[in-house]
């Protein structure tokens, strides 16, 4: 049987059994399944684990086979104008679909209140660290390098992609034999992180079935039914954006066939979906691009790593959605100004997060203190935390998607160059 089956298999009984633990009676069952939740995240912290070597053995190899700093360059060019106008589109369509559908409106004072119950100390204790909402000028300070080895300890990809580009490059220009030496050394850090990721995916079943498992357990399948429209209307936002954005630039774009491309890539969209984290996808998601989407190692290893950071169509469609939401239950008015307020925003607030799961949670604060929600945004930010995690699951796996198409564009129009 194939992964993608045996996770999707993983998927389809960890809802199951997550059911039947909520059945009256089934108390001791709902025990066990929620004593093997860390089993879960232990897999998570593992592949977690090969991440960053990953991405710096492969982004470094790419980089350095690119051979012309001006290919770098247009490469690089090309990557980030499709972020750039992907997350764009994706807040744009989030924002009027919610706008349209008029979300938020007619929720009466006793209801908020009897969404929020509960909430609002696990909510306010999220919220303390997003503090001030970062500056571009301040986003561009903290994106710069400064010790590549701390932002690796930390987690933080996006100035460790950076400073790898920057020694990458050094490396298509470098002769001798010590630049051969570091270039065979990350061959052997990338082949060894590839091994470990196929010893980890053999319990990746086993683990998507726990985590689950225990979610359906603890919350329980009536998740959604207190924000059924909400939930609704961002998930339908979402598919909007898929298929008028997304789709269009594999078909007509890429030139790659829709029915090819989730067949080849569809392990790494279940986990994506199962985990609701980009970062854990990661080495699937390159993996399934080299070998079965058939996309060069170069491209793969420069745009899928920066995609994770920078290219987050998932959580653009959920942050002005969810923006439009809780400014329409406090009342606050929303015309042009703060629908473009919105828009740019989010594309900021989507770039800040970390491909982990809820991390689209906490920056979303960043949109809805730009609209002036103030002292009710993280109240707001209360009523939708109950559906967070099934929305997670969704945006991450669309963010999945956007960067895997984005690969296969840079790789068909780098083929016409």
């Amino acid at each position: 049987m194939k992964l993608q089956n045996k996770i999707f298999l993983g998927v389809a009984g960890g809802i199951a059994v997550g059911a039947v633990t909520r059945i009256d009676g089934a108390e001791t069952l709902r025990a066990v399944v929620t004593a093997l939740e860390p089993f879960g995240t232990v897999f998570i912290r593992l592949i977690t684990m090969v991440v960053v070597p990953l991405v710096v053995a492969s982004l470094f190899l790419g980089v350095a086979s690119l051979g012309d700093l001006r290919r770098l360059g247009r490469i690089g060019g090309k990557t980030l104008a499709y972020f750039l106008v992907t997350t764009l589109c994706a807040a744009a369509i989030g924002l009027g679909i919610a706008t349209a559908a008029h979300l938020g409106r007619g929720l009466d004072q006793g209801s908020r209140a009897s969404l929020t119950s509960g909430l609002e100390p696990r909510q306010a204790a999220q919220a303390g660290s997003t503090g001030a909402p970062p500056t571009l000028l301040q986003t561009f300070i903290d994106m710069t390098p400064q010790n590549p080895f701390a932002s690796a300890a930390q987690g933080d990809l996006l100035p460790l992609i950076i400073a790898v580009c920057i020694f990458g490059a050094a490396a298509t220009t470098a002769r001798g034999d010590g630049a051969r030496a570091v270039i065979s050394f990350f061959e052997g850090v990338n082949d060894l992180s590839m091994v470990v990721i196929g010893w980890l995916m053999w319990l990746a079943p086993f683990a998507v079935f726990v985590l689950i498992a225990s979610t359906v357990a603890r919350s329980g399948l009536d998740l959604l039914a207190s924000l059924a429209a909400y939930s609704v209307v961002v998930v339908a936002a979402m598919a909007v954006h898929l298929t008028v954005v997304l789709l269009p630039a594999l078909r007509f774009g890429a030139q790659v066939e829709v029915r090819r491309f989730f067949r080849a890539v569809s392990d790494a969209l279940v986990l994506a979906f199962s985990t609701a984290s980009s970062n854990v996808t990661l080495p699937v998601s390159m993996a399934a691009a080299r070998n079965r989407l058939g996309l060069s190692s170069e491209i793969v290893s420069f745009v899928l790593p920066s995609g994770v950071t920078l290219n987050k169509n998932g959580a653009a469609v959920y942050k002005a959605a969810t923006a439009v939401f809780i400014a329409n239950l406090y009342g606050v008015a929303l015309g042009p100004a703060q629908w473009v307020t919105i828009v740019l925003t989010t594309v900021m607030a989507s770039a800040a997060g970390a491909g982990v799961p809820g991390s689209s949670l906490v920056t979303t604060l960043i949109v809805l203190n730009a609209v002036g929600l103030g002292p009710h945004a993280a109240a707001g930010i209360a009523l939708v935390v109950a559906v967070d995690r099934p929305l997670d699951m969704c945006r991450s796996t669309l963010n999945t998607i956007s960067n895997l198409i984005g690969a296969a564009w840079v790789e068909r129009t780098e083929a016409r160059a």
